[in-house]
This record gives structure tokens, sequence and C-alpha cells, in this order.
């Protein structure tokens, strides 16, 4: 072997293990991260490594851990098995993702988290506040146009209460089924996976527009304030549903 291959197989190895060591805290010192992300408490390597704390404006996540596949990146893409907190921080979650120039996949993805996490302060209208937690489960996730190519998941909204200048409306849990339509998020729910006899879908597609397609029915179960405010939503039909109609953009999306 001829001394310049040496000096190039040795260069190979001394670079395969820079990048294998690399800090998990230098890269977060030298890395473009927006001017509402902050990174604390960085520990291990590139391939290895975790965070104490996550800041994304005013939402704080705990405990965050990652590992990185190298043999992914072979092939040009980045396979990464992630965690964050546990049960006794405010939010959790686990799953894999793996991101290539066909875009973005994700498998087996769980976060649990309250209702205070993604609202963060937020102003809503009439002077509204709701409180409870948020579970999401997505067994498969493939990036498309407009959003996904497939999708399946479960969004559950436990112990939801919502309060406005209008009532008080304790909507207890809800399920609600996570699929792709032709390239658009579809949110569907029935009668059997809540108890305020709402049935019907939410559909996102281009440029944030939502379309709502909804029927709901006076029962037992519902809020005194909600039965009462349902006349509001137009006649019902001859099953005793009120219509939800929708189409437009969701302020703030």
């Amino acid at each position: 072997m001829s001394l310049f291959s040496k000096i190039v197989i040795g260069v190979i190895i001394y670079l395969v293990f820079l990048l294998v060591y690399l800090p998990a805290n230098w890269l977060v010192s030298i890395a473009p991260l927006p001017n509402n992300v902050a990174i604390s408490g960085a520990e291990g390597s590139l391939w290895q490594g975790q965070a104490s704390l996550v800041t994304i404006d005013q939402r704080q996540i705990e405990q965050v851990s990652w590992q990185l596949s190298p043999w992914g990146l072979l092939v040009g893409k980045a396979d990464i098995d992630f965690k964050i907190g546990n049960r006794a921080t405010p939010v959790s979650g686990k799953g894999s993702i793996s991101w290539s120039f066909s875009g973005l996949r994700a498998n087996n993805i769980r976060f649990d988290l309250p209702d205070s996490f993604l609202l963060a302060g937020a102003r809503l209208p009439f002077k509204t506040q709701i409180d409870g937690d948020v579970s999401l489960m997505v067994e498969i996730l493939e990036q498309g146009k407009p959003w996904c190519e497939q999708l399946s998941g479960k969004l559950f909204l436990n112990n939801t209460n919502v309060k406005n200048q209008y009532g008080v409306y304790p909507l207890g849990n809800i399920s609600l089924g996570l699929s792709c339509l032709d390239g658009q998020l579809k949110i569907a729910t029935d009668e059997t996976q809540n108890v305020l006899g709402l049935t019907g879908s939410a559909i996102l597609g281009e440029s944030n527009l939502v379309k709502v397609s909804a029927k709901i029915k006076p029962t037992d179960a519902q809020p005194k304030d909600l039965r009462e405010a349902l006349s509001f939503l137009g006649r019902q039909d001859s099953q005793g549903y009120y219509p939800i109609n929708y189409q437009g953009v969701v302020p703030g999306l």
C-alpha cells in the first residue's frame, strides 16, 4: 500500500471518529436556531444525546433525548428515534422520524401534553379559557402535498373544559380519527367517540383552508349551556340534528 493511500485512509478514519464524537453542546452552540428557540443542557453527541430543556416561545419541553442512525445517512436519510420527558413532566412523547429528499416520514408517534402548552397564553375570542389534556397517537405519517400522502392516527381530547363569556362547557373526553384524504388532513368523530352528540369531520387543505361538515343533537350528557345554545346553529333536521358547517381559514393557523 502506497504512502498516499495510507494517508487517505488515515484522514477518512479521523473524519469518521470526528463525526462520531461531535459533542452535542458544541453543535447546539453553532446551529442556526430560530430566534424563538433555545436549547440548554445539551450532552452526548450528534448520534446519541440529550438536552435538559428546549424552549419554543413560551413553551418548555424537558428531557429531550435522541438517537441518529449513521447508516441511514449513507443512503441519504436521517433516521431519528426520540423521547421527550416522562410521566412526571407536563409534556412527554416518543417515536421515530425519518427525513429524506422525498420528505418526512414518522412512525409510532405518541405525545401527551396539556392544553396550556398548546395555547401558551394565547388570547382566544370571547375571553375563552380551555383546560384539559391532549394525547396524539400516529401509527404512520408520510409527507405529501399539501400535507400528507398517508396518515393513520388518533387524537384524544381528555377532560376538556371550555369557559367563555357565554357559559361553561365541560366537554369531557373526545376521540378524533386522523387520516389523509387526497393529500389533505382529515379529522373525524362520531357519537360513539364523544358524549356531545357530535358527528362529522374537518378537512385542512391548501392555504390553511378548513372545511367543517358536522352535525350535533341534544343529549342528556351535554353541558346545560351548550344544549341551550344549539338553537343558534339553525334548524333541526328530521333526526334532531343541528348543522355545523364552515369553510374558511382558521384565524391564527
